[in-house]
């Protein structure tokens, strides 16, 4: 199945990525990585309405909903976690995870209320990792010797985690998930004519991978059959999320002599199959 997606957002932003449905408000929240901003909006109509933005000083990757109305947000900054009040106010969780020109990236949450995110190194070599925050603060490394930690997401039952350390393999993998630790990969699909970027399953366990350069959104099953294309008028796609039965889908212009049209605009489709929403961070809310 192929079909094409259609532009929702007026604004455009330099690096779109990690869209998240917050199920307490039914808003989309998504970040722009080098502005350093979090935006938070509501799809209506087909028509995307920007209701606030944060400035949050500093490179941001995700940004997920805090288990209690008016928690605000958890996100991953460039050196770490951290918490956004709904006022804008910006507290540290946890700093250091990396250094230099290093950037922590993608991230979502367990069922089990813990946050997971990588990081990407830069320049590209494998000395990136994938970190786990619990709700009690403690952050421990779930896999090392990444390079460009990207898309991630759980199966309901917590036991399988599909992820992307996009270079230099570009693969899709499905890891066992036990406990707080990482067992077995297995490689799903290696991704062609693009680099696997952000990622979100439906309802029936497929897996939607944006893939950047490839103008296109994938849905593979959980066997790397590749089930349907979305394609885009922009060259990249960056990450997805659900809104009921509707894919939203976050772009980049980051890197473009001559940008397309639309280019870092969020654009939307019917997928045809439901999403669930963004699982929250169930850790302490900082004041």
């Amino acid at each position: 199945m192929r079909s094409r997606a259609d532009r929702i957002s007026s604004a455009a932003y330099v690096q779109g990525e990690s869209p998240r449905l917050d199920p307490r408000t039914g808003e989309l929240v998504w970040v722009d990585i080098l502005a350093g901003r979090v935006h938070r909006g509501r799809l209506e109509g087909g028509s995307l309405t920007v209701m606030r933005e944060y400035e949050i000083g500093s490179r941001v990757g995700v940004a997920v909903p805090v288990d209690e109305d008016g928690g605000g947000w958890a996100l991953t900054v460039q050196d770490g976690f951290a918490h956004l009040g709904e006022d804008g106010t910006v507290t540290p969780l946890v700093s250091g995870l990396t250094s230099g020109q290093d950037q922590m990236n993608d991230g979502c949450c367990h069922p089990d209320g813990s946050f997971w995110a990588g990081s990407q190194a830069i320049p590209r070599d494998p000395h990136a990792a994938l970190f786990r925050l619990d709700p009690d603060g403690s952050v421990s490394t779930a896999l090392s010797g990444l390079t460009v930690a990207n898309g991630i997401d759980f199966t309901p039952d917590g036991e399988t985690v599909y992820f992307v350390d996009t270079l230099p393999h570009r693969r899709l993998e499905a890891i066992a998930v036990h406990g707080a630790g990482l067992g077995e990969r297995r490689t799903v699909v290696e991704v062609t004519g693009g680099n696997p970027d952000g990622l979100a399953l439906d309802d029936d366990g497929c897996v939607w991978v944006a893939v950047w350069d490839a103008s296109e959104v994938r849905r593979y099953a959980p066997t790397g059959e590749l089930l349907a294309t979305i394609e885009l008028p922009v060259p990249r796609p960056t990450a997805v999320c659900f809104q009921g039965s509707t894919l939203v889908i976050t772009t980049a212009s980051l890197g473009l002599d001559d940008p397309a049209p639309g280019s870092g605009c969020l654009f939307a489709v019917d997928a045809g199959v439901k999403g669930p929403p963004s699982r929250p961070w169930r850790g302490a809310v900082m004041g």
